[in-house]
């Protein structure tokens, strides 16, 4: 039996797969199956959160917003990763940089710059999530155990 993380409430394994739960939206909209606006891209924007939310109160995990957040940061490890996996595929190869920038570095350099942002863009976007739902699972874990703890 793996053991838990004494501050996180879960065992590493859980935190992993948790995180994997967001990453289908991933995968399908890069591959453009789903679009921004469909009924199945809203449910795999939401469901996963909630789920996290659930399985922390349902753990009741000393720090539900810690927990959460770290979750989120793993999310964000495996969308930065598929997005640079499906790089090509997603359409993400023809952005270009414009203002200053446009038809100043070369083409190599240009895709490096958009690459790096693009991870630290999808790292922001898991701890944001994460650090939303962390925040959901606190409150409503202070709510149901009227403790302090978060």
């Amino acid at each position: 039996m793996q053991k838990q993380v004494r501050t996180l409430g879960l065992p590493w394994i859980a935190l992993i797969g948790l995180a994997l739960l967001a990453v289908p939206r991933v995968v399908l909209h890069d591959l453009d199956v789903i679009q921004e606006g469909d009924f199945v891209n809203l449910l795999l924007v939401f469901v996963p959160p909630v789920i996290w939310i659930m399985v922390a109160l349902a753990a009741r995990v000393p720090k539900p917003f810690l927990t959460l957040l770290v979750v989120g940061g793993l999310y964000g490890v495996f969308l930065a990763l598929v997005h640079q996996l499906l790089w090509d595929r997603s359409g993400a190869a023809d952005a270009t940089l414009g203002g200053n920038l446009e038809n100043e570095l070369s083409p190599g350099t240009e895709e490096l710059v958009i690459r790096v942002f693009a991870t630290f863009s999808g790292l922001l976007t898991g701890l944001l999530v994460g650090a939303v739902a962390g925040l959901v699972a606190w409150g409503a874990s202070r709510l149901v155990r009227g403790g302090t703890r978060g």
